[in-house]
Order: structure tokens, then C-alpha cells, then sequence
């Protein structure tokens, strides 16, 4: 009987297959809603009008939002930004060609009924720079997932290059299918923050394929899931710790930021829960899935050496 190497705590690998079973649905559950329904874009990405309006006092947003349905403003979405005594109303554009006058109608709109109110921005997006902004942003991220992908099979080896970007590709589609299914707002905030999760995310992987490399040596008679598992458990702390900490933070900015920072905290939530899932479990079960092995991750002249010695 094999003994058990003492670091292997939890023995993660035995639960691979569950686990990207898991993944896998997931991952289609995401798929098909951005297929079917798609992402509810900000004005960032839809253009239109985003009015700021501060007053003296406590203000009730549900409040303003029904006076500017009464007037024809049944679209406008109103929030409270900063404190309870400022609000954000966005206004989705209508493809009308007096669109950038909405932003004082709408706060002809309030001033009627708050005396107090004062304007404090009013600024209009259009149409054609919502898609300039989709089609950047989706371009920057199929450019950090090329970058990653070159970068990590030149670091390690082909299979964890392709586990590393499949982790990190289940990590976007994840987030991008919470956006999706329960209609949250995406704008370029959360657009930021998803690119925050894929350096996070690739930051955690690198780390533990970086502690398997330097196991492979020194385990030299463990098959090579076993030394994944030491080595996810030796940095199992430091990941828990990195990913606590963080979480906390994004927390508190989820609870007390305001709703204007919402949904990029949202955002990094979710993606520093499944980020930290996909480091242990995704990127190194893909890389099995695809017969990596001692050879492969050995340096070159580490592996010469190796041979030399093995030879009579």
C-alpha cells in the first residue's frame, strides 16, 4: 500500500470529473441565456442620457422615477448615487434626433416637483459610441485571453497553457451568464471588473502550476495527479488568504459603495468565487484531461540531467 504523501489534506483530483461536470453546465446554462437573452447594456454600450441631481434632504428614488413615467419617461431608471440625497436617472435613448435635450427636460421634470433639487451633470452617449464601447471592450477581452495563452504555454507547457485560458474563458462566460440570467445592468464598470477577474483568476493559476513544476522534481516517483494535489494543498492557504481578503474588500464596496459601483462589485464577487474555483479545479483537470506529464513539465536540462542519471 502506497503511503499518502502528509500535504495532501484534500484530495482534490478525486473529484475532478464532478466538478467540471459541474463547470460544463454551468458554462451552457451561461451560453444560452447571452444566446437567447443576451446582456441588459448600460448606456455606456446603448447610449442615451444619464442626469445627476442632488438635493437638501433624503430622497425616495421609486418617488422620481414614477413623476418621469407620467411625463413619458417609462424607460428611465433611477438611482441613488454617492448618498441618499443624490440620484442618478439614465434615460435609454430613442433614436429621436433631440435626444441630447433630454438631460434638461428630465430635470425640468424633477425641479417641478423638488424645489430643492440642482443639477449637478447631465451628459448624453451616443448610439454609435455604445458599439465603438461593446466592440472595444470585446476585443480587449479576446486580447488578454490570446496574450495569456501565449505567455503560459512558453512559461509551462501546451495542456496547462489550454487548461489556464479554459478556466479563464469559464470564468468570463460565468460572470457574463449571472449578468444575463438575473438582467443585471453591464456596463463599462463591470466590463472593467471582468477583466480585473481574468488577472486575478490567471494570477492563482500561475501560482500552483508554478508549485507542480518544482514538485515534479522533487517527487520523482509520484504519479503526476498526486503531485497536483500537494501542491494545490500547499497553496491552498495562500490562496484562501489572497482570495479572503480580497473578498472582504469587494464586499464592503458591494454593501456600502452606492449603486453606482454595484455592478462592478457584483462582478468581482462572483468572479473571485469562481476564479479561485476554476485555479484549483478547472485549469489543472483540463491539463490532466490532455495527458500532461512528468516530461512535459520538467525544464529541459533538469530532464537531460534526469536521464544522464537513470543511464548505467
Amino acid at each position: 500500500m502506497t503511503a499518502v504523501h502528509p500535504d495532501i489534506r484534500l484530495p482534490f483530483m478525486s473529484l475532478r470529473r464532478v466538478m467540471l461536470t459541474i463547470s460544463g453546465t454551468l458554462v451552457l446554462i451561461s451560453i444560452l441565456s447571452l444566446a437567447f437573452k443576451g446582456l441588459n447594456f448600460g448606456l455606456d454600450f446603448t447610449g442615451g442620457t444619464l442626469v445627476e441631481v442632488s438635493f437638501d434632504k433624503a430622497i425616495d428614488p421609486e418617488t422620481v422615477r414614477v413623476r418621469l413615467a407620467a411625463t413619458g419617461y417609462e424607460e428611465a431608471v433611477v438611482q441613488h448615487f454617492g448618498t441618499d440625497r443624490e440620484l442618478a436617472i439614465r434615460v435609454p435613448t430613442d433614436g429621436s434626433a433631440d435626444q441630447s435635450k433630454i438631460g434638461d427636460a428630465v430635470y425640468k421634470v424633477i425641479k417641478e416637483n423638488h424645489a430643492d433639487a440642482e443639477l449637478k451633470q447631465s451628459s448624453f452617449v451616443g448610439a454609435a459610441v455604445g458599439d465603438e464601447l461593446a466592440e472595444d471592450g470585446g476585443l480587449a477581452l479576446l486580447a488578454s485571453l490570446v496574450v495569456i495563452l501565449v505567455y503560459v504555454m512558453f512559461r509551462f507547457t501546451r495542456q496547462f497553457a489550454v487548461g489556464a485560458v479554459a478556466a479563464l474563458f469559464h470564468d468570463v462566460i460565468i460572470v457574463l451568464g449571472c449578468f444575463s440570467v438575473f438582467g443585471w445592468t453591464f456596463d463599462l464598470p463591470t466590463l472593467a471588473a471582468v477583466l480585473a477577474v481574468i488577472g486575478y483568476s490567471i494570477n492563482d493559476t500561475i501560482v500552483i502550476a508554478d508549485r507542480i513544476r518544482e514538485n515534479i522534481i522533487g517527487l520523482r516517483r509520484m504519479e503526476i495527479v498526486d503531485v497536483i494535489d500537494v501542491s494545490t494543498n500547499q497553496t491552498l492557504d495562500r490562496t484562501l488568504m489572497t482570495s479572503g481578503t480580497t473578498l472582504i474588500s469587494v464586499l464592503a464596496l458591494l454593501f456600502f459603495g452606492g449603486d453606482m459601483v454595484r455592478g462592478f462589485s457584483v462582478a468581482l464577487t462572483i468572479g473571485i468565487v469562481v476564479g479561485t474555483y476554476s485555479s484549483i479545479y478547472v485549469a489543472a483537470a483540463i491539463a490532466l484531461l490532455l495527458k500532461v506529464n512528468r516530461e512535459d513539465l520538467l525544464p529541459v536540462e533538469k530532464e537531460e540531467q534526469d536521464l544522464e542519471e537513470e543511464r548505467p
